[in-house]
């Protein structure tokens, strides 16, 4: 049952309402319809909806020449996406932050420029060229914003990494991407804490890093490495490198069935994808402000940059952590008009009543992604700011955005996805590859901003080997499992294949397994992830065969330190299942399905 309806003034302010009266359309079921049925069409107006500049323009703007699944869009345009983030007025605020026991700050669209071009000019004294490759391993914070834009603005590529790895994570990324030059912090701020991250970065042996105080603590640096008030010069002016649509301006990396991350780059086409659903989806507006906590490593960081600044909107930082009720109070003081979350900070938010004191009334919407959310939580949540819909949206960082989301159009029901997203679809499959309302899903290409190469991994053996056809149609895969609900929405149901979301963050089976096994009294192990009875993020479960026996609350804890340190410190080990041997089939592959299915059986 809806908990929010869009009233006739709500919709008539929409973006969506906006194109669809353009095309005398008043059924927003249709107008998904048409922007399937017509996705050249939708996504040529929608670059002119979100005013992308280009020095010139495309000459084919849907090349189908190789076949959908090499997809090339705006063949023959010359532009770089950057500019697309600095067409408000120049006094306009476009970045508001606060560090932890700090006051507000707010950044106007000239003072963020004239940050990027002191970076970038500052890039190229240190030797860096057109075509190099640049990491970020940072909170997300005003300079990394300021970094990630101006790398791309000089056509220079950037390699994204969460702050939240362990240094062994952090080194096969720099050893995937081999960037110049590193840009860290000396330490992480989060609820008076100081965790190391400067050392993490040297721990991962990475090449020449400039580092960025956030304390006044001493530091030593390596040889070579240098400090950020070192690194930059003050020169404001510098000139866009424009750049071909299919040129790499970020490589993110995305865990799969196996051990070793997928690198995806992300061209100057993919933000376009990021900037759409903002638009439609979240309808994002000139001068909104938008917060999302999470991190440049994410694709939700990218994401969060291109879809406030193509829209005219401004990017809202917290430096802390955004459990915290001096979150809630920054949330108020900025004013934010679309805040989006990971289902684990509201479930947090709800038992703790952190953020109940707050006046959260400047909220529009509120947008949810990362994980299996449940109902109750989101329905908490909307309360929060006096009853506001939330948009869930599900997507991959390979897509650059969502494939089904929601919308503020449409009745807003707690947890479930009212739509496809705009441009694009999908369709479920069973385990016969036949159409269903229960099962995987697959997309249906082209859509505009979708990854067409990996860097490390053969693209079309991961998305395309073996995927049946639907229609005649090729099918891309994606390993989420959905429901299509009686009502046309949908609800999610976590994976299908060997990867997880555990707050959030989606890593491989594989990676878990690794380091648990290295344990000497662990035979053989599974790790799987579990939605809760009632929904809700995934929980982590081990199944473990144990060649002597250890107590249970020790191999616990011990698994637990492991992940911490060599892994990420955020994963949480739920239980631990202690098996004689785990099921397998034919072929030897240990069944995580049936795994899965027993254990939320019981």
């Amino acid at each position: 049952m809806a908990k929010w309806k869009p009233t006739k003034d709500s919709i008539a302010a929409s973006n969506i309402n906006a194109f669809m009266q353009e095309l005398d359309i008043t059924d927003y079921k249709q107008f998904w319809q048409w922007s399937v049925a017509n996705k050249e069409l939708f996504w040529q107006k929608t670059v002119k909806k979100l005013g992308i500049p280009f020095q010139k323009e495309a000459a084919v703007f849907l090349d189908l020449s190789q076949g959908v699944t090499q997809a090339k869009w705006l063949k023959g345009a010359r532009f770089n996406i950057v500019d697309a983030c600095f067409q408000n007025k120049a006094d306009a605020i476009v970045l508001k932050y606060q560090k932890e026991g700090g006051k507000l700050q707010k950044i106007t669209q000239k003072e963020l420029q004239n940050t990027v071009n002191k970076i970038a000019n500052s890039l190229y004294k240190q030797g860096l060229q057109v075509g190099d490759t640049i990491a970020i391993d940072s909170a997300m914070t005003y300079e990394a914003v300021a970094i990630y834009l101006a790398a791309i603005k000089a056509g220079i590529t950037v390699i994204t990494i969460a702050d939240s790895f362990a240094p062994k994570e952090i080194s096969v990324r720099l050893n995937i991407g081999k960037p110049k030059l590193v840009f860290t912090q000396d330490v992480l701020l989060r609820a008076g804490k100081k965790l190391p991250l400067y050392q993490k970065v040297c721990d991962a042996n990475a090449p020449k890093t400039v580092v960025i105080q956030v304390t006044n603590d001493a530091i030593t640096l390596r040889k070579n490495d240098l400090f950020w008030t070192d690194f930059l010069v003050e020169n404001t002016h510098f000139e866009t490198v424009i750049q071909n649509p299919e040129d790499v301006m970020t490589i993110l990396f995305s865990s799969g069935t196996t051990g070793a991350p997928k690198a995806i780059p992300w061209t100057h086409i993919t933000p376009i994808k990021s900037a759409s659903d903002g638009y439609y989806h979240q309808d994002i507006h000139p001068n909104d402000t938008i917060c999302w906590p999470t991190n440049l490593g994410w694709m939700m960081g990218p994401w969060l940059v291109f879809a406030a600044l193509i829209n005219k909107s401004s990017i809202a930082l917290y430096y802390g952590a955004p459990m915290t009720a001096a979150f809630g109070e920054f949330i108020q003081e900025a004013k934010v008009t679309m805040l989006g979350v990971i289902p684990s900070i509201v479930k947090y938010w709800k038992v703790q009543k952190t953020m109940e004191p707050f006046d959260w009334s400047a909220i529009k919407c509120f947008s949810s992604t990362g994980e299996v959310s449940n109902p109750s939580e989101m329905e908490y949540l909307m309360d929060l700011a006096g009853n506001k819909p939330v948009i869930e949206y599900c997507g991959g960082t390979e897509i650059g955005g969502g494939y089904v989301t929601g919308t503020v159009v449409q009745d807003n029901i707690a947890s479930t996805f009212s739509s496809q997203a705009l441009g694009g679809e999908f369709v479920l499959l069973d385990e016969n590859n036949k159409p269903s309302d229960k099962g995987e899903v697959f997309l249906i290409p082209p859509i505009l901003g979708i990854s067409n190469r990996l860097l490390n991994k053969n693209h079309h053996d991961v998305y395309y080997q073996d995927t049946p056809t639907y229609k005649g149609q090729i099918l891309r895969r994606h390993g989420d499992q959905m429901q299509r609900l009686n009502n046309g929405y949908y609800t999610a149901l976590g994976r299908v294949d060997d990867s997880m979301n555990l707050g959030g963050i989606k890593v491989s089976a594989v990676q878990l397994e690794e380091v648990i096994s290295t344990l000497p009294y662990v035979n053989e192990l599974a790790a799987i992830a579990v939605t809760p009875k009632g929904g809700g993020p995934s929980q982590l479960v081990l199944y473990i065969v144990l060649n002597q026996e250890t107590a249970l609350d020790e191999l616990k804890k011990t698994s637990q330190q492991l992940i911490r340190k060599n892994v990420n410190p955020l994963f949480k080990v739920s239980d631990v299942v202690l098996l004689d041997k785990l099921p397998r089939t034919a072929s030897n592959k240990v069944m995580r399905r049936t795994l899965r299915d027993n254990y939320q059986s019981n």
